[in-house]
């Protein structure tokens, strides 16, 4: 069931054959299909992290979801197809205090396996994903977000750093955030706890306002309850908005 509904969601063929070389091609749909949003923790409306329940919201309610809900919903995908992959925990770096982010592991990723090398899969990172595969080598990849690396560096959080420079945003590289690749979600159980902290941390950037971002193939479109920012070939037009305006305009842009 959830490899159909998958499918259905991106935007791909039901009977295409998912290889690693198809990988480019499965994130680009993800990422311009489903929205990183918060709503159901604005509105206390959230659910137990189970395999289930990640079907029923993303792909039969049609919802996006944060970091731990979009790149578990991918794992399932990527296992089903056969593929070597484990979900991580990582540390956000926060660029504008230079600091990393006061909530700790609350990041979920994927590492993959595939020919005796190991990559990132990232595709619940808001506005900041790589598109592809990012291998742990160091090696630059480009897609048309911009310039994505892992590098191998020991931190208080985890010996890789994910670091980037968006397209049309990015002068120089900045971090995205720290994971170890030995600390692996043994059971997708836990990322309640991730839930949990999200909910109700004082700190977190997502229980106080309703957010929802989607990457286009030319740029990228993030709402707020108060201003609609669309990014267009380098270009970014935002608009202030009126109050109770968000419902309306999340169904037109995001649904």
């Amino acid at each position: 069931m959830l490899q159909k509904q998958f499918r259905q969601r991106i935007g791909l063929s039901e009977n295409e054959e998912v290889t690693f070389n198809k990988l480019e091609d499965i994130l680009i749909k993800t990422a311009t299909t489903i929205p990183f949003e918060n709503l159901r923790v604005i509105h206390a409306t959230t659910k137990n992290i189970t395999k289930q329940n990640l079907v029923d919201k993303i792909l039969i309610q049609n919802e996006g979801g944060l970091c731990y809900e979009l790149n578990s919903i991918l794992y399932y995908f990527l296992l089903e197809n056969e593929f070597d992959v484990s979900l991580i925990r990582g540390v956000i770096y926060d660029n504008n205090a230079q600091d990393w982010g006061p909530m700790g592991k609350t990041h979920i990723a994927i590492l993959l396996k595939y020919d005796g090398a190991i990559y990132l899969v990232d595709t619940g990172f808001g506005g900041n994903l790589p598109l592809k595969p990012v291998p742990i080598t160091g090696e630059t990849i480009q897609s048309f977000n911009g310039e994505f690396r892992v590098i191998k560096q020991d931190t208080p959080h985890g010996n890789f750093l994910l670091q980037l420079k968006l397209k049309y945003k990015d002068a120089d590289w900045k971090t995205g955030y720290a994971f170890d690749s030995n600390y692996i979600v043994q059971h997708i159980s836990e990322l309640n706890k991730i839930q949990e902290t999200i909910i109700e941390h004082p700190q977190s950037p997502f229980n106080k306002r309703s957010l929802a971002t989607k990457l286009q193939y030319d740029g990228s479109i993030t709402l707020t309850e108060n201003s609609l920012t669309i990014w267009k070939n380098g270009d970014e037009t935002k608009e202030s908005l009126p109050p109770h305006s968000f419902k309306q305009l999340y169904i037109k842009h995001f649904q």
